[in-house]
């Protein structure tokens, strides 16, 4: 079988699925809401970056983006679903990379939507505070935002088909993404700036100090994200369905 009916057949899995729908439309109103609440919130502290708050929502968002990425693998693993998704795909490297392109898209679709929405809301609150802010600017915050739900959602389903379990996925990456970043990260110091998340989310601030840059950032998130999914890419091949 070619890749694009392989394709076609995760995407319907996708589609049908009430779980996976319900995640991305978590992931657009958790994002936009906590956006617009953040526009209107106190602008006051001298290290205030317009651009990070016009998308602050990224954060509660980047949760529903890995759940997405779990359920979408993990749902093979039950029932006996992997066993017939290859037994109609052999070669299991075109099923595994049919299904991260399946759940990739509608993440990237539905993140450049969500985030150029979330950016309007917020600007609409902040007002005068972020008139500074650039076109250019702008576009690289919304870009940058939906690329990073993307890698993480694709980092949460390598992992998840390395464990063969959502909820051992997610086990280990919320609890990761709140208490490495938000209370080890002021201890750790520069170390975290190399973290999935961290680096990614350099991306989303008007300035930013460290090694990193906006485009850096999110290529450190890509590695991480790579190395998540050809771990993964090696779980299914090599392991009994």
């Amino acid at each position: 079988m070619s890749f694009a009916p392989v394709l076609h057949s995760e995407w319907l899995k996708i589609r049908t699925l009430r779980s996976l729908l319900g995640a991305l439309l978590a992931l657009s109103a958790a994002t936009t809401a906590f956006s617009a609440v953040a526009g209107v919130s106190e602008t006051s502290d001298p290290e205030f970056d317009p651009l990070f708050m016009a998308l602050s929502g990224v954060t509660p968002g980047q949760i529903a983006a890995i759940s997405f990425g779990a359920m979408a693998v993990s749902a093979e693993f039950h029932g006996g679903a992997l066993r017939l998704s290859l037994a109609a795909v052999p070669r299991r490297g075109r099923w595994f990379a049919a299904k991260a392109t399946a759940i990739a898209v509608p993440v990237l679709a539905v993140g450049l939507v969500t985030a150029f929405t979330a950016l309007v809301a917020a600007r609409a609150g902040l007002g005068d505070a972020a008139s500074g802010l650039t076109v250019g600017e702008q576009a690289r915050g919304v870009v940058g935002c939906a690329v990073y739900l993307t890698l993480m959602a694709l980092l949460a389903a390598g992992l998840t088909a390395v464990l063969r379990s959502g909820v051992g996925a997610l086990s280990l990456l919320i609890p990761f993404l709140i208490v490495v970043s938000f209370v080890i990260g002021d201890v750790a110091g520069a170390a975290t700036d190399f973290l999935p998340d961290k680096a990614g989310q350099v991306v989303l601030y008007e300035t930013h100090d460290g090694s990193l840059g906006p485009w850096s950032g999110l290529g450190v998130t890509a590695l991480w994200t790579a190395a998540a999914l050809l771990a993964g890419a090696w779980s299914v091949r090599r392991r009994d369905a």
